[in-house]
């Protein structure tokens, strides 16, 4: 495999730290943006007049533009650079969050957070292959979960920062405030970032990106219609069963369409490698897993009778564990390697959602988030990209990454159109979540089960 071409400005050659400094950040603005979505749904659902489904697309159209940028911004990043497209995409990201906070109307606010998610699409996986680039593989594992922890910690202070804000002034300033730490990432980034590209240029897969995201909006409407008060009759009403066949059409026409690519979004060489396989359906459940938080908040208002005012700060413990459990994650997959990393958080996960969906009082619905959070941060982030960096050539670090958090956005769009389906249709609001966490907690079983099949250690192929 051959070495990328690669230039380095002195800073992040002379400071690794300072690089990290800056990835740190830029990944901050972007999970940032995701924490801070689910305290503003009330103001939005009452400023605009809306439903509790059409509300949600704020999240669904976000995460949707994120998946449908990350092939573009993966195959630019080795193409062009990583440094040029991690620059665009912070700018990008920006100007989406600027016509968010002006929006006028839910339609404009809309395409505001399509651009977000485009911008925000090259974020992460660029900042992770540059990881790849800049440390040496004993390194990598720490680095990586903590670039994880910005998770943890943008949903630490992303609701509480969302609440003070809606406390004193409107919904648009929870947008607006990510605007100067946008402005500093660009400005830190352009002085910092080094630049390095792959040597071989491979094509853009247009028709197998239509075709996923044509999939996935497909599922999510099928998904979206589901009814917990019927289910069979739902499933057979044309507005469920009629978008979910589609979906089902679009993944044999993928299949076939990724076959024929000259540079397939899906890899076949990457994706034949039974570690990034079983990656592959741990994106999928960290991804629907991820997904109930923005519904803990309702819930615990339902469940429990929490003020909404108060609600939001109900996920500071699942978020702490997430923040606590993600650098000890990544400094233990360089000591013990993956599969004990990936088996304790994965059993850790079924606990937590299984907990919560049963937890009779406040106090061990808190209880159970907290052992979530550190379950899924024992997956989420730093175990994924440790598989996908062990297992990808030196010209395939930005489009593996991509293919992580592809799967991973699959599992988010999927779980949360699921859930808010069987919240909201259920004669009994809290039944209904509580049916949705517990069928979560089932298919976490499943991730434990994959987990058996992964390399005790990895399979170092970086180093080539």
């Amino acid at each position: 495999m051959s070495s990328p071409q690669t230039t380095r400005p002195p800073e992040a050659t002379a400071a690794p730290p300072r690089l990290l400094g800056v990835l740190f950040l830029g990944t901050l603005l972007a999970a940032l943006d995701i924490a801070v979505v689910g305290p503003a749904l009330p103001a939005l659902r009452e400023a605009f007049a809306l439903s509790e489904r059409s509300v949600a697309w704020t999240f669904t159209a976000f995460v949707l533009a994120n998946l449908a940028g990350l092939p573009i911004t993966s195959a630019l990043a080795d193409r062009v650079g990583r440094r040029r497209v991690y620059l665009a995409c912070v700018a990008v990201f920006a100007a989406g969050t600027l016509l968010v906070a002006l929006a006028p109307s839910f339609g404009v606010l809309l395409a505001g957070r399509v651009v977000q998610g485009l911008g925000a699409s090259g974020i992460f996986p660029v900042a992770t292959a540059v990881i790849g680039d800049a440390f040496p593989p004993e390194r990598r594992g720490r680095a990586v979960g903590l670039l994880g922890s910005v998770f943890g910690v943008a949903f630490l202070i992303g609701p509480a920062l969302a609440g003070i804000v809606l406390a004193f002034a409107s919904w648009r300033w929870v947008f607006a405030l990510s605007l100067p730490l946008a402005a500093v990432v660009y400005t830190l980034a352009a002085r910092r970032l080094p630049e390095s590209r792959a040597e071989t240029a491979r094509p853009f897969d247009a028709a197998g990106t239509i075709a996923l995201v044509a999939l996935l909006v497909s599922l999510v409407v099928g998904l979206s219609g589901l009814d917990a008060s019927g289910l069979s009759a739902s499933v057979a009403r044309p507005a469920v069963w009629g978008p979910l066949g589609l979906a089902v059409v679009l993944v044999l026409a993928l299949g076939v369409i990724e076959r024929r690519a000259a540079a397939p979004l899906l890899r076949p060489g990457l994706v034949a490698r039974r570690p990034v396989q079983i990656a592959c359906v741990l994106a999928v459940g960290a991804g629907v897993v991820e997904a109930t938080f923005v519904l803990l908040s309702a819930y615990s208002v339902v469940a429990f009778g929490v003020e909404k005012s108060a609600a939001s700060y109900l996920l500071l413990p699942l978020v702490g564990g997430v923040a606590l459990g993600a650098p000890l994650a990544g400094r233990t997959l360089d000591r013990v390697g993956v599969r004990p990393v990936v088996l304790t958080a994965t059993a850790l996960i079924v606990l937590g959602m299984a907990a919560i969906a049963a937890a009779p009082t406040l106090g061990l619905h808190i209880a159970a988030t907290v052992v979530l959070g550190l379950g899924l941060s024992g997956v989420l982030g730093s175990s994924l990209s440790y598989i996908f960096l062990a297992e990808a050539g030196r010209d395939e670090r930005a489009v593996a990454q991509g293919l992580s958090t592809i799967f991973l956005s699959v599992g988010q769009l999927t779980g949360a159109a699921l859930l808010a389906a069987l919240a909201a249709s259920a004669t009994d609001s809290e039944a209904g979540y509580r049916l949705g966490f517990g069928v979560v907690a089932v298919g976490a079983a499943a991730l434990v089960v994959a987990a058996l099949f992964l390399p005790r250690t990895s399979t170092g192929r970086v180093q080539r």
